[in-house]
């Protein structure tokens, strides 16, 4: 199964930047929709992404309607503060493909997007009265919330010491 991530309209180059190295980390392709707040070339973008942006398979659209007429039809996955079920209650993924969308960080996903795909539309929980988490920590708690429940396909899952550690 391929992994998409998708950030419709991001506005702050930081959170591209380690959205892409934590893309880079688990072999998901990233794709941004324009317009963007930011050039995919600047610093602060690069620089969050640190040395992985040559690992980071990158696609770039137009618009949201550009990426749905590619990917509408796709299994698509909607992360939203307004959705009104658990990120980890949606059904697994059933095709080669999944498609994580998340929307820019002052406003979201379209409304009209959420509703139409309402039944994968999901929320990760908060306490009462918080507005939203950072766009970056959200794509990696659904993401790797995803690779769990797939059993971390392809993915390193021991380290190793490089010496003996001392009792």
């Amino acid at each position: 199964m391929r992994i998409h991530v998708v950030l419709v309209e991001p506005e702050i180059p930081q959170n591209t930047g380690n959205i892409a190295r934590t893309c880079a980390a688990v072999g998901a392709q990233l794709h941004l929709v324009e317009p963007l707040g930011f050039s995919v070339s600047s610093r602060e973008v690069r620089r969050a992404g640190l040395d992985y942006w040559d690992d980071v398979i990158l696609h770039v659209h137009k618009s949201l309607d550009a990426f749905l007429d590619i990917h509408g039809d796709k299994d698509l996955r909607l992360f939203s503060t307004k959705a009104s079920q658990v990120y980890s209650d949606i059904p697994l993924p059933e095709g080669s493909d999944v498609f994580l969308l998340f929307g820019k960080e002052t406003k979201g996903l379209p409304e009209s997007l959420i509703f139409q795909k309402m039944d994968f539309a999901a929320r990760i929980p908060m306490a009462p009265g918080a507005r939203s988490l950072n766009l970056a920590n959200s794509a990696a708690v659904v993401l790797y919330d995803l690779l769990r429940r797939l059993g971390f396909p392809n993915l390193t899952m021991k380290g190793s010491l490089k010496q003996e550690v001392m009792q």
